[in-house]
């Protein structure tokens, strides 16, 4: 081995034994410092035999120590101490908080949240006070807390972004006050308003935008920006017009329709909005084949098939469905089929775009009705709910009947919400009907202005009550004066006459006219109980009875002698009998609305029997995808005294508006002209036709006017005396006869509406197409209510 490769192999043995050495030290190094320092030396534990406790006045020590969770000789780790710290911090009583281990003692100092002395709120405005203290949770003589004081603020923006004032922002400050109390006030800054500039629609072809527009509670700003609400940007309300629009366009057979986005862009001027909704319209079908199919050998299809009442190819509906579904079940029940379920079983056809249906008359699952649980009622007595649920305990369960019962429960307008829900009972058979409730206000203080161009300004003042005590009765009390009568009514109303659907009203008004027209003024005391109660599902008959006291005086001399031979005082004592149809008392009939009245009511004039009847009837749909609204209403009465009796003016049928449009009151019918002051007698038979047709025309819907035309034929004719003339019989009665025949009127017309924020105009422009040459004609009327 060379000398070089002799001293390399030396200086590595060296080496070698230099790092052997070396991890042996490091390895002894270790092992000391593991030895010597224990393990968890950042954890250090304490224990405190003491505590003190510094800056608390309001909050006692025990307190205190209850929040930090600590006892006296207990060993905390570090951890724990923090952990107690922050507990400390959390409690919300203190700006801050202070712990100091001193040996064995901890020493602990607080600097307690001051109490709030009041609350104000400044620079609002558009809001007032009341309103918005209603989301404000701090409260004075509570606790400061600066986070809940924020969350305040917070709330507080939101109300005014509600109100459509996106800009609002509102501050929480304090100051101070002695014996450390504070005042918080919340500095409003409400900025302006965001008005809708414009609403659009993007994917629409089958409506117009137009068309679209009408449908939803957002508006587009109009002229009346200053006074409508319904074109300030609203996020919750424009989530409700999305649910609108799905189901306007699903109840036209647009079943693909998707609501797909809306889109809000503010101005340059961030002072208004743009909205556009981008929908999906898909396609349209209409109703295939439609059938019936049933799994009951005791139940014949063929007698359930013509309730369905739809037509194939009309535009597919689910609430035409939901309609036909209803009346197979009712009549399931009336039957006596339980637990009968009708389950629609749709098929789809592409290609001709068309839905077949098939109603399957199934088996239903065994479920009864173990109790209906009511919450949420704190003033409305549980029997007032409970009366619209056509089940009780026991019953079959029926799932929609449930759901028609909310609805019930909904529209009685006595709660702000109403949920109904259904959860398992006490066994896998039975279910528990949970109805939560929300109540709201139900009574209402109105003062109200009118005019009209037959009675002039009047005024009115009427306080309801529809929810009378909780027991769902309506007390309503209202006075009202115009230039030519003042009235005052008392009304009762009982709706569940011991407890079953049995209503009760009374009715107590007089009535006092003063018809510088006609010359003579009037007074009519009645007092009027009547009970009604179904016959049918949408038929109601009822029976009444009426104390009625007519006074006519003042009347002048030169008056027709058939006017001033009824001066004088009269009471009667009237009993009758009144049946009502209305289609609207349920929702089966989904495409046209009517309504039939018909009333009798017998008495005596001194020991002369008579008679009054009276029709109305009256059918409604719309025509044109909804657009316009079609109405026809015939109305007839007849009054008739037996032996020979006469009737008095007061007792008969006189034009007014209400009937016939185009005339003044007293301006038709039959008309005694040999008097000086021609009076207009009235008749005892009268019968009307009144033809009208609404629709748009053209403006932004946010202007809220619309437009109809009518058509009004009809005539009062027949008395029992028409020996008229002047008082004095100056003239011989064969010249002074009233003609009383019937002359048919006949008149056409437009109206104007206009939904103003002082409240609803309504213009009529008539022209009288046939008429007698004596009658009055009220070429242009104006009517206008507002309340306030």
């Amino acid at each position: 081995m060379s000398d070089f490769a002799t001293d390399a192999f030396k200086s590595i043995v060296t080496l070698k034994r230099a790092l052997c050495r070396a991890s042996a030290f490091l390895f002894l190094f270790i092992s000391a410092v593991c030895t010597v320092v224990p393990s968890g030396a950042a954890a250090q534990d304490y224990t405190f035999s003491s505590f003190s406790i510094d800056g608390n006045l309001r909050v006692d020590s025990a307190t205190i120590m209850t929040y930090m969770g600590i006892a006296q000789g207990q060993t905390l780790s570090a951890g724990e101490l923090n952990a107690a710290y922050q507990n400390l911090v959390g409690s919300g009583l203190f700006e801050s908080v202070e712990i100091n281990p001193r040996g064995n003692t901890l020493g602990v100092k607080v600097v307690e949240y001051p109490t709030i002395n009041e609350i104000s709120i400044e620079g609002n405005k558009r809001i007032k006070d009341d309103a918005l203290f209603t989301v404000v949770r701090s409260q004075p003589r509570l606790v400061f807390n600066p986070t809940v004081a924020e969350q305040d603020a917070a709330s507080l923006v939101e109300a005014y972004e509600i109100g459509g004032r996106l800009a609002a922002t509102v501050t929480p400050r304090i100051i101070r006050r002695s014996e450390n109390r504070v005042d918080l006030v919340f500095e409003v800054t409400e900025g302006q308003t965001v008005d809708i500039e414009r609403l659009t629609f993007v994917g629409n072809r089958a409506y117009s935008d137009t068309r679209l527009r009408r449908l939803l509670g957002t508006k587009q700003a109009g002229i009346f920006r200053t006074f409508v609400k319904s074109d300030t940007f609203v996020a919750d309300r424009i989530e409700y017009d999305k649910q609108v629009l799905t189901e306007f366009y699903t109840a036209r057979g647009f079943v693909d329709f998707e609501a797909v986005s809306v889109t809000s862009e503010l101005s340059r001027e961030r002072d208004g909005i743009f909205v556009t909704f981008r929908i999906k319209e898909g396609q349209q079908f209409s109703f295939g084949n439609l059938t019936v199919s049933s799994e009951f050998a005791n139940i014949d299809p063929a007698t359930y098939q013509r309730l369905i009442k739809i037509k194939s190819g009309k535009d597919f509906s689910p609430a035409r469905i939901e309609a036909a579904i209803i009346r197979m079940e009712n009549k399931a029940l009336k039957d006596g089929h339980d637990f009968v379920r009708v389950d629609p079983q749709i098929v789809r056809n592409d290609r001709t775009r068309t839905l077949d249906v098939e109603f399957a008359l199934v088996r239903g699952p065994r479920i009864f009705i173990e109790r209906i649980d009511i919450e949420g009622n704190t003033t409305t007595l549980d029997r007032v709910v409970r009366q619209q649920f056509r089940a009780v305990e026991g019953d079959p369960f029926n799932p929609r009947e449930i759901a028609q019962s909310a609805e019930r429960v909904r529209a009685l307008g006595y709660f702000e919400d109403a949920e109904v829900n259904t959860r398992e009972g006490s066994t896998s058979d039975n279910v528990i009907v949970d109805v939560d409730v929300v109540e709201t206000t139900t009574g209402s203080l109105n003062l109200g202005v009118a005019y009209s161009t037959n009675d002039g300004p009047g005024l009115n003042l009427g306080y309801t009550q529809t929810n009378l005590l909780g027991r769902g009765q309506t007390f309503s009390f209202n006075i009202s004066t115009v230039s030519d009568e003042n009235s005052v009514n008392v009304a009762f109303s009982e709706p569940y006459l011991y407890g079953r659907d049995l209503r009760f009203d009374i009715d107590l008004g007089r009535i006092t006219t003063s018809n510088t027209t006609q010359q003579y003024d009037t007074t009519r005391d009645t007092i009027s109980p009547s009970i009604d109660f179904p016959v049918s599902e949408r038929g109601r008959l009822g029976l009444r009875y009426r104390f009625l006291d007519t006074s006519l005086y003042n009347s002048s001399e030169d008056n027709s002698r058939l006017v001033n031979a009824d001066v004088g005082e009269r009471s009667d004592n009237v009993l009758g009998y009144f049946y009502t149809f209305d289609s609207r008392r349920s929702k089966i009939d989904e495409d046209y609305s009517y309504v039939l009245r018909f009333g009798q009511n017998f008495g005596y004039i001194d020991d002369d029997p008579f008679m009054r009847a009276t029709l109305l009837a009256g059918a409604e749909t719309n025509a044109l995808d909804g657009l316009i609204t079609l109405r026809a209403i015939v109305e007839a009465g007849s009054y008739t005294v037996y032996n020979g009796g006469k009737s008095r003016i007061t007792d008969r049928y006189s034009q007014t508006t209400g009937k016939m449009r185009g005339f003044e009151n007293f301006g038709t019918g039959p008309r005694d002209l040999n008097a000086v002051n021609q009076d207009s007698l009235g008749g005892n038979l009268f019968s009307v036709l009144r033809l009208e047709a609404d629709f748009p025309i053209g403006l932004p819907e946010e202007y809220g006017i619309t437009a109809g035309l009518f058509f009004d034929v009809g005539s009062i004719w027949g008395l029992d005396d028409t020996a008229g003339g002047p008082t004095d019989a100056a003239c011989p009665v064969v010249d002074c006869t009233v003609d009383d025949a019937f002359h048919l009127r006949s008149v056409v017309g437009l109206a104007v509406y206009w939904n103003t924020p002082l409240g609803p105009l309504r213009f009529n422009f008539t022209k009288a197409i046939k008429k007698e040459a004596y009658d009055v004609e009220q070429p242009f009327e104006l009517t206008v209510t507002s309340k306030f």
